[in-house]
C-alpha cells in the first residue's frame, strides 16, 4: 500500500473545503513548499495535489506549484484539477510530474482520456469523484446521471491502471474513507487497477 498525502490548492495556498463546497474554504498552511517537504521528511514518496481553480474553471490556474514540487523535492508529484486536454496532460508529464489525474473529462469526453491511456500509460489516473454513488464533475459544480461503478468499468476497458476515487460527502470531514463503496469498487475492478 502507497499512501500519499495530499495538498489542495486554491489560489495559490494549500486550503480545505468541506464536502467539495467552495463556499467553505479555509487555509490549512501557510507554505505549500513548506507542507510538501513535511511530507516528505515523513517518509511519503508521492504526493497528491488538485488545482482547484482550476478544476472549478476547466483549464490550469495552479499549475506552477505542481511544478515547484516536482522539481524542489524527491516526492513524486500525482497532480489533477483542471486538466481537460492531451496537451495539458502532456505539459505536465513533459515537467516531471509523475502523473495526471482526468476527472471530468474521462467522464464528457472519453476518447481524450483514451488517447491519454495510449500515449502516457500507467501516468495517467482518472479521478472519479461521487456523491451517493453518482459522479460528479466540473470541480463537483456538476452532477451527472452516471455510476461511479460504471465509470470506473468504462476506464478500465479504456486501459486505466489508476483510479483516484473520493466520496464527497466525506472530502475534508476527517471521517475517514467510504469503505463500503471502496470495497463495491475493488471487487468489480479486481486487479485489473489500483
Amino acid at each position: 500500500m502507497v499512501i500519499l498525502p495530499a495538498i489542495d490548492i486554491k489560489d495559490g495556498n494549500c486550503v480545505r473545503l468541506l464536502k467539495g463546497d467552495f463556499a467553505t474554504v479555509h487555509k490549512v498552511a501557510e507554505s505549500y513548499m513548506d507542507t510538501a517537504r513535511s511530507f516528505e521528511e515523513a517518509g511519503a514518496s508521492w504526493i497528491h495535489m488538485v488545482d482547484l481553480d482550476g478544476a472549478k474553471e476547466g483549464k490550469p490556474v495552479n499549475g506552477d506549484v505542481f511544478l515547484d514540487i516536482a522539481k524542489n523535492t524527491d516526492l513524486k508529484v500525482e497532480a489533477g484539477g483542471g486538466i481537460r486536454s492531451l496537451d495539458t496532460a502532456e505539459y505536465y508529464i513533459s515537467r516531471d510530474v509523475s502523473r495526471v489525474i482526468l476527472g471530468s473529462v474521462a467522464l464528457k469526453n472519453p476518447q481524450i482520456l483514451a488517447d491519454a491511456v495510449k500515449e502516457y500509460g500507467e501516468k495517467i489516473a482518472v479521478g472519479i469523484d461521487a456523491k451517493n454513488g453518482i459522479v460528479a464533475a466540473e470541480g463537483w459544480l456538476e452532477s451527472s446521471q452516471v455510476n461511479y461503478i460504471d465509470l470506473a468499468l468504462e476506464m478500465i476497458k479504456a486501459g486505466v491502471k489508476n483510479i483516484i476515487f473520493t466520496d464527497i460527502s466525506r472530502d475534508g470531514t476527517l471521517s475517514g474513507v467510504n469503505a463500503e463503496q471502496l470495497s463495491a469498487l475493488k471487487n468489480a475492478a479486481g486487479d485489473r487497477c489500483n
